[in-house]
């Protein structure tokens, strides 16, 4: 099977570039009133690491909690409890909704030639 991009086992490598994509494309915080621990940045990247490893949600927390070099590389001062990335994950990885406030569908592009 032939793919169009680079694939990569560097843990490291994942982690870095879910950061850059999640900074492209969502806002640093969710909500106003967030305690402001973690960006939507960060946790979109571990959750993008959860789903690297193959691993559940305390299992994520615990490779954070021994990878020091991963937890530098996504500007983590403390490893997020599992059930903050449950949240996220619901928050974050939600299929067919734009992360705005907005509740109106986005129209497609007009495809006239």
């Amino acid at each position: 099977m032939k793919t169009s991009t680079p694939m990569t086992k560097s843990p490291r490598a994942v982690a870095r570039e879910a950061l850059r994509l999640a900074k492209d494309a969502l806002p640093a915080y969710t909500s106003a009133r967030s305690r402001k621990d973690f960006t939507s940045h960060q946790l979109f990247a571990v959750l993008a690491l959860k789903t690297f490893f193959q691993t559940d949600y305390r299992g994520i927390t615990q490779l954070l909690a021994d990878l020091g070099d991963l937890r530098k590389d996504l500007g983590l001062e403390k490893v997020p409890h599992y059930s903050t990335l449950c949240y996220a994950a619901g928050r974050l990885l939600k299929k067919g909704r734009s992360s705005s406030s907005s509740s109106a569908p986005l129209r497609p592009l007009s495809t006239a030639a």
